[in-house]
């Protein structure tokens, strides 16, 4: 093994629970990176305001208000009882430009499982998104089929009713002399 290649273990199941989606994008809270990379939220959150330029928009926000009360609602207040700041919220890039900030060897051993974890989540959505492909495609061919087989049957309960009610056919050809019609 080479020089300081000792894992950290911590299972990609904590990680997944710690990313969620907010305004449309994969995040992770300033918080639960804290809890990671075994920092206070203080020490992040100030590493990153000494290096702001790291972290456009794009990168990290604050959530606002009313965000903050919608996740509360949905994931619970664990650990967030005594916040005087709303959380930042730190994209897939934001996680990566942090363990340049925090320099320390747990904070890139860290960073680089956040970040698998982050590729597999992509990874499973883009398979879901090729199954949901494929079956909107086999849901189409199945509505087709269902329409063919409807006029199918329309075509067999026409052929069935003409059978059962056969309309009388004119005689075609000459009447014998002799013969009488009772």
């Amino acid at each position: 093994m080479a020089k300081g290649s000792s894992q950290i273990a911590i299972p990609d199941e904590i990680i997944t629970s710690k990313i969620y989606l907010i305004r449309d994008k994969k995040v992770m809270l300033d918080e639960d990176l804290a809890e990671l990379y075994n920092v206070t939220t203080g020490v992040l959150n100030q590493a990153v305001k000494r290096n702001i330029d790291r972290f456009p928009e794009d990168f990290m926000f604050q959530l606002e208000k009313d965000e903050f009360e919608t996740w509360l609602y949905q994931f619970g207040p664990s650990g967030w009882g005594g916040r005087r700041k709303l959380p930042n919220a730190f994209t897939e890039q934001g996680v990566a430009m942090l363990s340049g900030v925090l320099n320390s060897e747990r904070a890139i051993k860290v960073n680089i499982q956040i970040m698998r974890v982050f590729t597999k989540v992509r990874e499973i959505l883009m398979d879901n998104l090729s199954i949901r492909l494929e079956i909107e495609q086999i849901k189409k061919t199945l509505t087709h089929q269902d329409k063919n087989i409807e006029l199918v049957f329309s075509y067999l309960d026409e052929l069935m009713e003409k059978h059962d009610n056969p309309k009388p056919r004119k005689a075609i050809g000459f009447k014998t002399p002799g013969k009488s019609e009772d």
